[in-house]
């Protein structure tokens, strides 16, 4: 069977995405000497030129309601048109369980998924519509940050798509459609010292760059409260994992993220109980991992209280 690859576009209404497709069919030649169905979830600023898409052999449907996200649509679509690939231009305000579970037509594939966003109005979606906005994030491939300034809050945004999706590529795009390459993170606490007392506060940056860089932390002491994860039976007696619980979206959203740790008395420490580590940290192979990844060596573990929060936020 012929793959027929699927190019996923999500964002909210007026977030790029019309003008990502047009510059990817037009400008990169996307669709030289292929058939193309671009399918519309809604009606947004950018209007497609009719004749340019006849020109490339493309054709657009509007999909005007959510219930026609479904098997008897596309198949019927695939019946119609017989494309050589399709475009989907998402409603962002439409869950996406639905085109992903569904029994998608022969050799239909997504194997790209784009996220548009607009950086001047990101920060007022997170807050009023966060669960909506984070699920875009969690399946896609590119993030696309677009009318960026010099005072757009990089950082603070990488952070945000990195802690639904961190394998996501995340582009910054300045309102004169230049890539912006000052990526750098800027990190809440001194990454060139060698010891690295780790607050709550930045426990969740601190965790997705070291994920993200393990080598830079190669070396470094770090001290930070944690819970422990060391069920019976489950570990090696010298090993066990110093964590925290992170919300990353709602309180349905919550998950344990921690380091692989060796200490000799690891076999002593109670599982779930609260403890202050101080380790220096390497760069090694782990299963955990299923390569290799920060791995903690314990210089000292010391009981502690549990905190107010036991919660910590990627912010």
């Amino acid at each position: 069977m012929e793959e027929i690859p699927v190019y996923l576009f999500t964002g909210f209404m007026d977030s790029g995405k019309s003008s990502l497709i047009s510059e990817t069919l037009f400008e990169n030649e996307f669709a030289k000497g292929a058939k193309t169905l671009i399918i519309l979830c809604e009606d947004g600023d950018v209007e497609f030129d009719q004749a340019k898409l006849s020109s490339i052999g493309a054709d657009v449907v509007y999909l005007e309601d959510e219930s026609q996200i479904c098997q008897e649509k596309f198949h019927e679509l695939h019946k119609k048109y017989h494309p050589d690939q399709v475009f989907i231009e998402y409603n962002g305000t439409w869950e996406l369980a639905p085109l992903l579970e569904m029994d998608a037509p022969d050799g239909w594939t997504i194997v790209q998924t784009l996220t548009t966003v607009d950086a001047t109005t990101y920060e007022m979606y997170l807050n009023n519509m966060r669960a909506m906005m984070l699920e875009q994030f969690f399946i896609s491939d590119v993030v696309i940050f677009n009318r960026c300034t010099d005072e757009t809050p990089k950082a603070k945004f990488r952070r945000s798509v990195k802690a639904k999706n961190r394998k996501a590529q995340i582009v910054y795009e300045r309102t004169d459609g230049s890539l912006d390459e000052n990526l750098d993170e800027e990190l809440p606490y001194d990454i060139n010292a060698d010891f690295l007392e780790i607050s709550d506060a930045d426990y969740g940056i601190f965790y997705m760059d070291a994920m993200d860089n393990p080598k830079k932390y190669v070396g470094k002491k770090v001290k930070y409260l944690a819970l422990v994860y060391r069920p019976k039976g489950k570990m090696k007696n010298d090993v066990f994992v110093p964590g925290r619980f992170a919300m990353t979206c709602c309180a349905d959203d919550i998950q344990f993220i921690g380091f692989k740790c060796k200490y000799a008395q690891a076999a002593s420490i109670e599982h779930r109980s609260w403890v202050w580590v101080t380790a220096e940290m390497a760069y090694e192979f782990a299963m955990e991992y299923k390569g290799k990844g920060p791995v903690l060596h314990a210089l000292e573990v010391t009981a502690a209280e549990k905190p107010e929060d036991e919660l910590i936020y990627f912010s």
